[in-house]
């Protein structure tokens, strides 16, 4: 049996990771099996640069920290050597440095995660780390409009060039 020492321990790593999945926009789960150390070193970069963090955690840790956060349907993917990514800013950017990764390495693969709340499959995941980013999705709004305003004053400047005509 364990000592109440490591018990207590234990409990307290439950709780820190519990809280830190409340906060969290996003919680990926990941496999890591068959990357190098500076595979994950790259990795830890990349999702630093999006304000995140990239942890490997014990799968029984992390289920419970899931099971006090009333968290289901994530059981099939804390099977196998799991990492943790956490991201309390932003979702998509966290998403699409996991995505990047996981193009450029085959063994690395998403298992599932929590976008917001959700729990979401792998599949899900990648369909969302595919879009655009908000700054390129109003761009493109920005440019639509403005195409459109200016076919407007084309048009309204040939009405009255025909007005000045008659």
């Amino acid at each position: 049996m364990a000592s109440e020492k490591i018990l207590k321990q234990k409990e307290e790593e439950v709780n820190a990771l519990a809280e830190k999945i409340k906060n969290a926009k996003i919680v990926l789960l990941t496999d890591y099996r068959g990357i190098t150390v500076s595979d994950v070193t790259d990795l830890r970069s990349e999702v630093r640069k999006v304000n995140a963090e990239y942890k490997v955690i014990k799968n029984n840790i992390t289920r419970r920290a899931l099971a006090k956060c009333e968290i289901e349907g994530l059981d099939d993917a804390l099977i196998g050597p799991t990492a943790v990514i956490l991201g309390e800013e932003d979702y998509l950017g966290a998403a699409k440095a996991i995505y990047n990764f996981v193009k450029e390495n085959e063994f690395y693969k998403i298992k599932g995660g929590i976008v917001e709340g959700k729990v979401m499959t792998a599949e899900e995941i990648i369909t969302l780390a595919k879009l655009p980013s908000k700054e390129t999705l109003l761009s493109m709004l920005a440019g639509a409009l403005l195409g459109n305003i200016t076919k407007l004053a084309v048009a309204l400047d040939q009405v009255k060039l025909q007005k000045e005509a008659v």
